[in-house]
């Protein structure tokens, strides 16, 4: 069959630099095959989902560079390509497997499976399901338990995994893998609303996408013999599973929000070039061959080769993303370079929602700069206005505290980061926290601008844009948390 790959993020979030980092090795390698290249939006997720956060993750991918073949906005054979649009394909498949008896109805409650977990919990045992109904299931047979989902009961539909034997699939990077199915979970696959769970979905899809290749995060390893049971149930072939080593920070631990920026929009706003960030992906547990480090994607497409990942966790190194980019910025020609800048900070459209803040500031063109400046740099030098960040009568370590809070709690104000929806969240939060909101307003101003005079606050939080905003706040409060804490006088 022609090579066929897919990557499926959830659009529950600001896009994430690691879904352009599957997104690179699945579409290198779909066109090193000359196979294709799918996008499928895995939408279940009813409370998280967004449009906003779908819109955000199709510009992104657009703006690095990877333009996908089939899926949202360009359509294609297999489609609809949203999982939402799809809830009838997934309850008939669902159907199929309660027929088989590989699946079955569980009637538990949430407050149920509350008290199990923490009798489990308390008898250090390992969470996951007892069976519980499915014992009831095969005592009560299938035609009484199809009755009372028809009268109404609330019920999950879970895979019955074989309680005997392994389950063994060969990973492309890892040769093959075998686990034990009694320590597999009977995972849910039809939650109560008629929903899919990721497991049911990203089989079903696969197939019916005749998906050939499942080049993911090595973090789904554990979850794969659920899928390769569930492809056994349907009486299909699975794909060849390939299972990309995790972006690592510096201490190796998983790539994550509070240590490095990890949305693709924070590195597009810091001016980082969009065939910078595909390079340096590329560099990310893969070699080119040699010593060589930079190089075009054309250039990667043609040697790739998944012999040439390593497993070993790579580091994503912020200091090494800005050598890499300089070397890009350097062979750019003078007119290139302005252009780029235009680009970014220097575009009508931005300065025109610029002057606005800073016009009446300024007596002189010459002060234009100056007092623009925070709005077209990066980090703050926060060791200078450090003082500055604690209000009168708090603590440093208390004032980072609640700096620390307020990122999470601004993750909440997707696509609508504006003046009226800043200003609420931080109102609510203030109050939350038992804050002055001249005291936690004056902490964020210094932690934002790195000044205590600055045009409106909130005007100036939405211009600088949520990425550099967070960022700058976890710094400051990482910088404040860091801080030696007073000693108590000696007696």
């Amino acid at each position: 069959m022609p090579v066929r790959v897919r990557i499926a993020p959830s659009p529950t979030g600001d896009p994430h630099v690691g879904t352009a980092y599957i997104a690179l090795f699945n579409y290198c390698f779909a066109k090193h095959e000359g196979g294709s290249f799918v996008l499928r939006i895995e939408d279940t997720d009813r409370t998280r989902s967004t449009p906003e956060s779908e819109q955000a993750i199709l510009r992104a991918l657009r703006w690095v560079g990877l333009v996908w073949d089939e899926g949202p906005d360009v359509g294609g054979p297999f489609g609809p390509y949203r999982q939402s649009e799809r809830g009838e394909i997934y309850r008939r498949h669902a159907d199929v497997l309660l027929e088989r008896g590989r699946a079955y109805r569980c009637f538990c409650t949430a407050e149920r499976l509350g008290e199990l977990r923490e009798d489990q919990k308390l008898a250090k045992l390992p969470p996951g399901y007892d069976g519980r109904c499915r014992k009831l299931a095969a005592e009560e047979g299938a035609a009484r338990a199809a009755a009372r989902a028809a009268a109404g009961e609330v019920h999950v539909v879970r895979l019955a995994m074989p309680r005997e034997g392994t389950t063994v699939f060969t990973d492309r990077l890892r040769g093959p893998l075998e686990f034990e199915n009694a320590k597999i979970d009977d995972q849910v696959l039809l939650k109560s609303d008629g929903f899919p769970t990721y497991h049911l979905a990203n089989v079903v899809d696969d197939h019916l996408m005749e998906i050939t290749h499942v080049i993911r995060a090595e973090e789904w390893i554990s979850s794969t013999p659920k899928h390769v049971v569930l492809y056994d149930a349907f009486g299909w072939q699975a794909p060849e599973f390939v299972h990309m080593p995790l972006l690592r920070n510096a201490d190796r631990s998983k790539i994550s929000k509070r240590k490095n920026p990890v949305s693709l929009d924070y590195y597009e706003g810091a001016g980082i070039l969009s065939e910078t960030l595909l390079n340096f992906l590329g560099l990310m547990g893969w070699s080119f061959g040699g010593d060589r480090e930079k190089f075009t994607l054309p250039e990667m497409i043609e040697a790739f080769d998944f012999a040439r990942v390593s497993l070993g966790g790579p580091v994503f190194d912020l200091e090494k993303l800005s050598w890499l980019n300089g070397l890009y910025l350097r062979e750019l020609s003078d007119d290139a370079f302005l252009a780029r800048l235009r680009a970014w900070r220097l575009s009508d459209e931005h300065l025109r929602r610029l002057v606005p803040l800073l016009r009446d500031r300024v007596r002189r063109l010459d002060e234009f700069i100056p007092s623009a400046e925070f709005f077209l740099s990066g980090d703050l030098d926060l060791a200078r206005c450090g003082v500055d960040l604690v209000p009168k009568g708090r603590a440093a370590k208390e004032t980072g505290t609640v700096l620390a809070a307020i990122v999470d709690e601004y993750e909440t104000i997707r696509g609508n980061w504006t003046v009226a929806a800043l200003e609420a969240c931080s109102r609510a939060f203030a109050e939350q926290q038992a804050w002055k909101t001249k005291e936690l307003f004056m902490a964020l101003r210094v932690a934002a601008t790195g000044r205590t005079m600055s045009p409106p606050l909130f005007e100036s939080m939405e211009l600088l844009g949520k990425e550099q905003v967070r960022r700058r706040l976890r710094l400051a409060a990482d910088f404040l948390l860091a801080q030696p804490q007073p000693q108590p006088p000696k007696a």
